[in-house]
């Protein structure tokens, strides 16, 4: 009786398969962030920030609804919570860091504030070191030393800077919006335990909705036509890359799904050079490479230990 095949060959198909399936998630999820942030930037060109996050966080509770008020137990049961506190208190911070990066993508290049984007998981890793007591490694070391110099390079501090208002602003802007969505995370590693992702991302919008109504009054602007469509893109592309990123997580670990994250640096200093006329600056780039190899020496650091 001849012996049966060896079934260890099957479990690189499954890697393989689920690594493409990350792929894709993830090719989702660059054209969205990309899409949000063309959109934020053809918005805020006729109207103001707030506004143009009013209309994000509409276009959002507008979707999500119907995927709230499906399932058993009652309309909306899906996304009854017992933390409203926490949740008012993460969206509010939210909301003023999507001001922030919002703000920054109105002043800046589109490659500046993605590379800057990119020091979040450093700033996660300091504020989970200090409120959630997580240790600071040799590697959270090293990656956040590096965070800091891609930064410097980004930012290249000088008379130049200062002279630049713009560029200044734009900038302050866009670290403060990365150390308040680090916050956000923060937040969510503590509230993920009893709230499902769409309780999560249901009250985050439908908060920020709330928090939005005043502001986009004060400084509103009837919409011309032809800005419709981005007011339904940046909408769609804000929710859809939260729902790719968070399924592309499903099929690959953050080491896989990481590197694919940093296509949208040159990605989007294409799209900045040919729309926008944006000067290619290898200093932004440099940057931002620095950046990732301080998160990934962070992230497989982490796996090692």
């Amino acid at each position: 009786m001849s012996a049966s095949p060896p079934s260890a060959p099957v479990q690189p198909t499954v890697l393989t398969t689920n690594t493409l399936r990350a792929c894709l998630w993830m090719l989702g999820a660059l054209a969205s962030f990309t899409t949000m942030a063309i959109a934020a930037r053809e918005l805020t060109l006729g109207m103001s920030v707030v506004q143009a996050l009013f209309f994000r966080s509409l276009i959002c509770v507008v979707i999500l609804v119907p995927f709230a008020m499906i399932g058993g137990g009652g309309p909306f049961r899906r996304v009854v919570t017992r933390r409203p506190g926490l949740h008012l208190a993460r969206n509010s911070i939210h909301y003023v860091g999507q001001l922030g990066w919002v703000y920054a993508i109105s002043l800046l290049p589109l490659a500046a504030v993605f590379s800057i984007e990119f020091t979040v998981p450093i700033w996660t890793a300091i504020l989970a070191a200090i409120f959630l007591g997580e240790g600071f490694t040799r590697w959270r070391i090293a990656g956040v030393l590096m965070g800091f110099a891609g930064i410097l390079v980004i930012v290249r501090p000088g008379p130049e800077m200062l002279e630049a208002a713009d560029s200044t602003l734009g900038t302050l802007a866009m670290v403060g919006a990365a150390v308040l969505y680090a916050s956000v995370f923060v937040f969510t590693r503590h509230m993920a335990q009893t709230e499902s992702p769409l309780t999560i991302i249901f009250w985050m919008n439908l908060i920020q909705l709330v928090i939005g109504v005043g502001p986009a009054i004060w400084f509103w602007v009837t919409p011309e036509p032809d800005s419709l469509p981005w007011i339904f893109l940046i909408g769609l592309g804000g929710l859809c890359s939260h729902w790719c990123v968070a399924h592309a997580m499903r099929h690959a670990d953050a080491a896989v799904v990481a590197p694919m994250d940093f296509i949208r640096l040159p990605l989007i200093a294409v799209i900045g050079y040919v729309f926008y006329s944006e000067p290619w600056n290898p200093f932004i780039l440099i940057g931002g490479v620095i950046i990732f190899a301080g998160n990934m020496i962070n992230m497989l650091g982490e796996r090692r230990r």
